[in-house]
């Protein structure tokens, strides 16, 4: 599906935001100073519902907690490492233990300000949240795709997580479970959100199926295992923006039955990337550029 939405994954969930909260009552946005100048006129029309509480994190998600219980379908934004790193306590507790579900909408994703520094990136969120039960997890890789997954979000009561990011695919794949792309017969790559079409472009010419995941969480096993199935090769490569094999123990569970193998590309676990530079650097740096992707899939499949 080709789309022309032009503006960026937080720029459209944020103006998503500011049509729904005049449709929908129980609707409310909590903020830590980020992105409140793009809801101003939101706040103006809906100022009880439209909170901004300035660089207080934790506050955050207690507050969201707290409207959660009270009725209210909160969404909390911030970047990621003080949206899931900085609060989890409050998530754990505020949240999870106490019942209450909220959306929990990121941007930054693993280091879309790597100028920023450490204190900006979030390789890790999406494995944090693993740690608790009963999270959904939308990793779109488009901005209409985060449209669609934010309005999919909002009628509900479960905790969600939509992580946005600033890398984004050509053309977005709405539609919920894994999608197939390119079919093969030597193995399969599952791409997460803004890595398929590096991914696509690194296995061209390799007999390989290209999946596609937006939502992993939870997680698609039998999508993966009839692509598998048809494929007759159980040998997987996973291609994740965020913290290298956070869905491995996913893809084991769905071929728990079939001898299988299993390579996971992300960010790295076995050093912290100390520079700066631009996400293109990072991408190098944690190999999950195009000829990074491209090297470990056919060191993988030979």
């Amino acid at each position: 599906m080709t789309t022309t939405i032009t503006a960026s994954m937080r720029e459209t969930a944020l103006a998503t935001l500011d049509e729904a909260l005049d449709t929908d009552p129980r609707l409310a946005v909590v903020l830590a100073d980020i992105s409140a100048a793009q809801l101003d006129a939101a706040a103006a029309r809906h100022p009880d519902r439209v909170i901004n509480l300035g660089i207080r994190e934790q506050l955050l998600v207690s507050v969201a907690g707290g409207l959660a219980l009270a009725g209210m379908r909160p969404v909390a934004h911030t970047f990621a490492s003080f949206l899931v790193e900085r609060p989890f306590e409050q998530i754990k507790l505020d949240l999870g233990h106490q019942g209450a579900g909220a959306v929990l909408m990121s941007s930054g994703a693993s280091y879309d300000m790597p100028t920023a520094g450490r204190t900006h990136q979030s390789p890790g969120d999406v494995a944090l949240l693993d740690t608790l039960p009963g999270w959904t997890v939308h990793v779109p890789g488009h901005p209409a795709e985060a449209r669609e997954l934010l309005l999919d979000s909002l009628p509900g009561s479960d905790p969600v997580y939509l992580r946005l990011s600033e890398a984004s695919n050509a053309d977005a794949r709405v539609g919920a479970g894994i999608h197939r792309v390119r079919r093969g017969g030597r193995g399969v790559v599952l791409a997460v959100g803004p890595m398929l079409d590096r991914t696509l472009a690194a296995t061209e010419g390799l007999d390989v199926t290209v999946l596609y995941a937006a939502t992993v969480r939870p997680f698609d096993a039998r999508g993966l295992r009839e692509a598998v199935d048809a494929t007759g090769v159980a040998d997987v490569v996973l291609v994740e923006p965020y913290l290298a094999g956070t869905s491995a123990q996913h893809v084991a569970v769905a071929l728990e039955d079939v001898p299988h193998r299993v390579r996971s590309l992300g960010m790295r676990r076995d050093a912290e990337v100390r520079v700066y530079g631009s996400m293109a650097d990072h991408d190098r740096a944690h190999d999950v550029d195009e000829a990074g992707i491209a090297r470990s899939v056919a060191e993988f499949l030979r």
